[in-house]
């Protein structure tokens, strides 16, 4: 597929979806999340990628929404608008709900969208150039559909702050409140990026699809029986699947596991 705001290099198994309107600083619009949509869904049929990397050209990782479509859309009727919305909406979950692990290597902008397609990726690397914000308040408006990813990310407490203030947040602060796992200089951006790519390249890759939707059944599932349940029966089938199978006899026999340098 060609590409008119993006640009994806595959290098042996991770995929970089590159947004690239720098003029712009990658702010989206209808046709961003359209490509987006296009291009996790392509990503997601591909066996070969085990890492998906989210990262922005220019001077910045995402400015968040175009604001001469996000006027357009308001002129339009609400059904057209609802519709417009949806888009964005499900683009968001659909990164969010990869079975690969996402990674966003964020620099400069990250505000509104670009803050929510941070937090909608499983790890979010930043250089200390990097500023986030969840600005929509300032337009007279609310961070919609990326709040769930947002509220996730850095939780209620800190959302009531931030999306009420639309205040900057510099990296530490970031760091401090759960949005960003490392922080680096940014000349060390790609070296701190491989470093984490790595360590994921170690793990199996239908164990680390399992621990992701792991994540989404547990995580605000009260502790109770149904859990209980649910959480053996879930290592259980892991237990039994060829991947675990690979993975013990290759620490009995100190060698590294087929899926290393593969597709297991």
């Amino acid at each position: 597929m060609q590409y008119e705001f993006l640009e994806i290099e595959k290098q042996g198994q991770v995929s970089t979806v590159w947004l690239n309107r720098p003029d712009l600083h990658n702010a989206f619009n209808e046709g961003v999340i359209s490509e987006l949509q296009a291009a996790l869904n392509a990503i997601e049929d591909d066996r070969e990628v085990r890492v998906v990397v989210l990262a922005g050209r220019g001077k910045s990782f995402s400015a968040g929404a175009d604001l001469n479509w996000m006027k357009k859309a308001g002129e339009a009727a609400l059904e057209d608008n609802v519709a417009d919305a949806c888009k964005l909406a499900n683009m968001l979950y659909t990164l969010s709900h990869l079975s690969k692990p996402t990674i966003a290597r964020v620099h400069g902008a990250a505000l509104g969208g670009g803050m929510g397609l941070a937090s909608a990726c499983d790890i979010c690397v930043a250089s200390t150039d990097a500023k986030f914000a969840t600005s929509e308040v300032r337009l007279g408006l609310a961070p919609s559909t990326i709040s769930p990813y947002v509220i996730r990310a850095i939780g209620e407490r800190q959302a009531r702050r931030y999306f009420l203030t639309a205040e900057r947040i510099d990296t530490k602060t970031a760091q401090h409140i759960g949005l960003v796992h490392e922080l680096c200089q940014p000349e060390d951006l790609d070296a701190t990026m491989d470093t984490v790519i790595q360590a994921i390249l170690q793990g199996a890759p239908e164990a680390q699809a399992a621990s992701k939707s792991l994540i989404d059944a547990v995580a605000t599932h009260p502790v109770d029986e149904d859990l209980i349940t649910m959480t053996a029966e879930h290592i259980a089938n892991l237990r039994t699947g060829l991947e675990a199978k690979e993975g013990l006899r290759a620490f009995l026999d100190k060698r590294v596991p087929a899926w290393i340098g593969g597709i297991s």
